[in-house]
């Protein structure tokens, strides 16, 4: 790939991955320019992944910075829990860190996450009522600690017809959106949605329209 020079919002992606250089280790290779680059090693296996790397982030101030990353997660389909953090080898210190904690189960789907330096807390449930119309209802709490901030929210969805799904959601802030997502061809989609923010007296209603092709 490469950025046309009359748009200097672009951004060039170059990578590739050596397969298999031990059982279960694998190499990647990314860059991405002007912004970064990183070599990393990743390990898989049935119930366990470890990804650690070391590479270049760019700085308006002076040039890039180096930068080390790892993570892993270990557990199984049903329970699992990983961490990510991110160190400025420069200056010694943890500039990234998050961890997280799911549950999969066929009648709830559960996660809690620790994220944004330790930060933001949040927790959400995902409880499917009848499969075949894909109805379900869904909540989740965040708290961001440095605000003292709390937003709960509430959301649901339900398939009106065979190709045709609609889903809304509504939080403790005011905010109100829906999305009515169809299926027009095989793997194609359209979806229209839409927010308004309630305790905005002049906020005007945002509306947007998206396609996507899934494989």
């Amino acid at each position: 790939n490469s950025a046309d020079d009359s748009f200097p919002g672009l951004q060039s992606f170059y990578g590739f991955t050596v397969e298999e250089v031990l059982p279960g280790l694998n190499t990647v290779f990314r860059v991405v320019v002007p912004d970064s680059s990183q070599a990393e090693l990743q390990y898989l296996r049935d119930y366990v992944g470890f990804s650690a790397g070391i590479g270049l982030k760019a700085n308006s101030a002076h040039g890039f910075d180096p930068i080390a990353n790892i993570s892993g997660v270990i557990g199984s389909t049903v329970v699992s829990l990983g961490a990510d953090l991110g160190i400025d080898i420069t200056t010694r210190t943890l500039n990234k860190f998050s961890a997280g904690l799911s549950l999969n189960s066929a009648f709830l789907i559960a996660s809690m996450t620790l994220s944004d330096s330790c930060d933001s807390v949040k927790a959400s449930v995902y409880h499917p009522l009848n499969p075949p119309t894909m109805t379900a209802i869904a909540a989740e709490l965040k708290h961001r600690i440095s605000r003292d901030a709390t937003t709960l929210t509430f959301g649901a969805q339900h398939a009106l017809l065979p190709y045709t799904l609609v889903k809304a959601r509504m939080n403790t802030d005011g905010k109100v959106s829906a999305v009515l997502r169809q299926e027009i061809w095989q793997r194609f989609y359209v979806s229209i949605a839409g927010e308004l923010d309630l305790r905005d007296n002049t906020s005007i209603p945002r509306i947007g329209l998206s396609m996507a092709i899934k494989h």
